[in-house]
């Protein structure tokens, strides 16, 4: 309690009410899986020295920040099934209503023959000045053949007279200064160039503050600031990729700069955290140095598309890789991976991986066993969408939905299909299509009714946008045998379109047959488990058993209102038990609080019967 050891008075703020509790997201989408560019953990020795590269998954809010973050929608890899999977379900994610993605980029590296990545058979570059030590070099941010299509141009500007009375101005340590005769043209050296290296200088200070210009023999003090004309000189470099321009202007060629090129567009945490390239190059602590490295930039020939001495692949994706592996907490250079990476972001509600379907046979079963324990994992609270194997028949997927058996999974039937925006059109054909796995719809739709209805209403009678048709016509003959089974179909309706027709889990038990009340319950506890951990060492008595009552209650009375729980009044909802009842001394003895909650969840009304039969009209009543 409080300490009074000061006559005097005394104001204290406390409340009167208990915790409230309140509800966590539930249309966050997380998957995994291979893109065409962006961030992934990795870490490589270059000649410079070693790279640590240690991203977390991106969250992105729209397909326009998923591009920029990880590429288009073209082909990834050179071999076997190439389809950009987990970005055109990513796209239609947002088409369908969803709003928030995580995602972890896979990219299984080429090895050398010391078990390490190699650097010139994952990453483009481009030498920076002629021989056999460039001043600089230019790589690509993250692995990938697509990083051979970026390309680096750098140009320079002068900017006007800055010199007045033996001083500089607008400039301070580290700013690259071109000195002329007063009144002089621009000059060009002998090569070409539009700058003659030799005539720019660094600018410092001294001890006391005095203007000067290091000393090109690398000698100790400051040349003093010769007479005529002065410009300030910057650079502009320009990535391109095709479509996207980025511009960073304003760049400077020595260390001592805030906006030295080589921090500005560092490898890691860069001015622009989305950067396509950077630049790998020493610190230009001699003026000497940053000569050399103004030169070789501005230099045409340094300017061009990233390069690659060998083919950039990355090796064959499999169950593991998309797996990953969970962080060394001894090691801060290896970062968790793959859905392992996925497990540590505590907002994702949904789960799944597009890319699951490139694999064959078992290692496919491998992989969606994987994304189903992920689902399922201790205080995981989401639920994975699985998709089925390509061009299944009926009876194909309902022997692939007979391997597994989860309240924390469901499986939609079949792909849907698209127009593939990634073909160019020809007025003489018909439009080329592509067909896909469903999850990327469906998680979308999940985003959608959770943001519409809520959490508690089903995620089915929703129409798919963004697809042309459904790869296979699930009739209603045909959706009485997949129902049964916990399989979802996607079906077309004359006059109502394309609709999810089915909300239920890949589960054998009828207590959790449902997708809505699988969820309806993750929310529940994510949201309490969240809400209450203010609770944990508090004095375990009737004061905080009557607390945590009155918050839980509280909580689920606002649930109730919204239509997700059963029940006239809140007492056929729902009870909330926390006392002696619930927690015998030997649980006080140890330090544990038990509390007991039962809610009544409503139930899709899967089954709309009307009976309707022949009624003899009274005379008497008419």
């Amino acid at each position: 309690m409080p300490e009074y050891l000061t006559p005097g008075v005394y104001l204290e703020e406390t409340s009167f009410r208990s915790s409230s509790i309140e509800g966590v997201a539930t249309s966050t989408l997380g998957m995994t899986g291979l893109t065409r560019y962006g961030p992934v953990p990795y870490n490589v020795d270059l000649p410079s020295g070693p790279l640590f590269m240690v991203p977390t998954p991106t969250l992105v809010t729209s397909f326009t920040e998923f591009e920029r973050a990880y590429g288009d929608l073209n082909a990834v890899g050179t071999a076997g099934d190439t389809v950009n999977y987990l970005a055109f379900a990513a796209r239609a994610f947002f088409d369908n209503g969803g709003r928030r993605l995580y995602v972890q980029r896979v990219f299984p590296f080429t090895l050398d023959a010391n078990n390490e990545i190699d650097a010139a058979q994952n990453f483009a570059s481009l030498a920076v000045g002629a021989g056999a030590n460039p001043a600089a070099t230019w790589r690509a941010r993250w692995p990938g053949d697509a990083g051979r299509e970026i390309s680096v141009s750098v140009s320079f500007q002068r900017s006007k007279n800055i010199a007045t009375g033996g001083r500089l101005v607008g400039v301070g340590p580290g700013a690259a200064v071109e000195f002329l005769a007063a009144g002089a043209a621009d000059p060009v050296d002998a090569n070409g160039h539009p700058a003659v290296p030799a005539q720019v200088r660094i600018v410092d200070r001294d001890a006391r503050g005095n203007q000067g210009l290091v000393k090109t023999d690398g000698s100790a003090g400051l040349d003093p600031i010769p007479a005529g004309d002065a410009r300030h000189i910057t650079l502009t470099v320009t990535v391109e990729w095709g479509e996207r321009t980025d511009v960073y202007p304003g760049l400077e060629v020595h260390s001592k700069h805030p906006r030295w090129i080589g921090s500005v567009l560092q490898a890691v945490d860069p001015a622009d955290d989305l950067s396509l390239a950077w630049l790998d190059a020493p610190n230009p602590t001699a003026a000497a140095d940053a000569d050399a490295l103004f030169k070789a930039l501005v230099d045409p020939a340094s300017s061009g598309y990233l390069t690659a001495a060998q083919a950039i692949e990355g090796g064959a994706l499999d169950a593991a890789a998309l797996q990953g592996e969970k962080a060394d907490p001894d090691s801060p250079t290896k970062p968790a991976t793959g859905l392992c990476a996925l497990a540590e972001i505590e907002d994702i509600a949904i789960v799944a991986c597009p890319d699951t379907v490139r694999l064959q046979d078992a290692d496919q079963q491998t992989a969606v066993d994987n994304l189903i324990a992920h689902a399922e994992a201790l205080k995981a609270y989401r639920i994975a969408v699985v998709d089925p194997p390509k061009d299944s028949s009926i009876s194909e997927v309902r022997r692939f939905r007979g391997q597994y058996d989860s309240t924390y999974a469901a499986l939609y039937y079949p792909w849907v299909r698209i127009v593939d925006p990634t073909v160019k059109p020809d007025p003489t054909t018909p439009p080329a299509t592509l067909d896909l796995p469903p999850s990327g719809v469906t998680a979308g739709i999940y985003a959608r009714s959770d943001i519409d209805r809520g959490v508690h209403k089903a995620p089915a009678n929703e129409v798919v946008h963004g697809i042309t048709s459904f790869v296979t016509n699930v009739t209603y003959d045909r959706q009485s045998v997949l129902n049964p089974e916990g399989i979802n179909a996607l079906r077309f309706f004359p006059g109502r379109s394309n609709r999810i027709w089915g909300a239920r889990t890949m589960s054998s038990d009828p207590e959790w047959k449902y997708v809505n009340v699988r969820r309806l319950f993750n929310y529940l506890e994510h949201s309490i488990d969240r809400a209450t951990q203010w609770a944990v060492f508090e004095p375990n008595n009737e004061r905080l058993w009557a607390s945590i009552r009155q918050s839980v209650e509280d909580f689920l009375v606002v649930t109730w209102r919204t239509g997700a729980l059963m029940g006239t009044k809140p007492e056929e909802a729902f009870f909330v038990r926390c006392d002696r009842t619930t927690m015998s001394q030997n649980d006080l003895d140890n330090g544990r609080l038990i509390c007991l909650i039962g809610v009544a969840p409503t139930y899709p009304a899967e089954f709309v019967i009307f009976r309707i039969g022949q009624w003899t009209a009274d005379s008497r009543q008419s």
